[in-house]
């Protein structure tokens, strides 16, 4: 595992959300469309901010959650909230928009839609993803109800995953959607998350779910 480390977490945003234009603009020269998926949560939204403004062609591109709280969309806890409010500006309010949330009562329902939607984005062109001081990535969480299966090659694209610490049950992309990828970004702020990374080499991917996504991915560190 290589991590890139920078001066501070401005810097690191910037360069980072410069390098996903350059990785999206790839994609499209090379197919006319790209496919972006992407978390929720505080830490990538000042990347948001500086990737939405990218000239690239945002009509070609659709964004698509890495994972989702099953909260409506104006909830504050809304993860597709946040990426509408952050990512589908400027410029990039011209892209397309996949959220998990499906507005049923629970991940369950109706996933196989949610999977068929997916499908149709595979592979990803490039997966944007977060890690936790617990190591988990997305929903993947140490702990899950399906995490077992959601890190498995051959699991379904979407799984639904509950959590006990957590508020709301999830749904979540899992090992073979995100590592179909052909760029992988995983960004990281703060002491603690970079202690959780250097501890998770050693640990299984039941207890770090992280090391199932990691491989070839590039890995940027800052102070928060």
């Amino acid at each position: 595992m290589k991590i890139i480390k920078y001066a501070d977490a401005e810097m690191m945003m910037i360069e980072v959300a410069q390098e996903i234009a350059s990785d999206l603009e790839t994609a499209l020269e090379a197919n006319g469309k790209a496919s972006f998926a992407v978390p929720g949560g505080t830490t990538p939204a000042p990347l948001f901010d500086v990737l939405c403004a990218a000239d690239i062609d945002w009509e070609n591109v659709t964004i698509v959650q890495t994972d989702e709280r099953w909260v409506p969309d104006s909830s504050p806890r809304s993860n597709a909230k946040l990426i509408r409010e952050h990512l589908l500006a400027d410029r990039a309010a011209k892209a397309k928009f996949v959220s998990l949330y499906n507005h049923c009562e629970t991940p369950s329902d109706e996933i196989e839609d949610t999977r068929a939607k997916v499908a149709d984005l595979m592979p990803l062109s490039v997966v944007l993803l977060g890690v936790g001081a617990d190591m988990h990535t997305a929903s993947l969480f140490p702990g899950g109800d399906n995490l077992a299966l959601a890190i498995d090659p051959a699991a379904p694209l979407v799984m639904p995953m509950q959590v006990a610490n957590q508020a709301e049950p999830r749904i979540t992309l899992t090992e073979p959607a995100l590592n179909s990828a052909m760029h992988k970004h995983i960004v990281v702020t703060g002491d603690d998350k970079l202690n959780a990374l250097k501890q998770a080499q050693g640990l299984s991917a039941m207890k770090a779910p992280v090391t199932r996504i990691w491989g070839g991915a590039r890995i940027h560190w800052a102070r928060d």
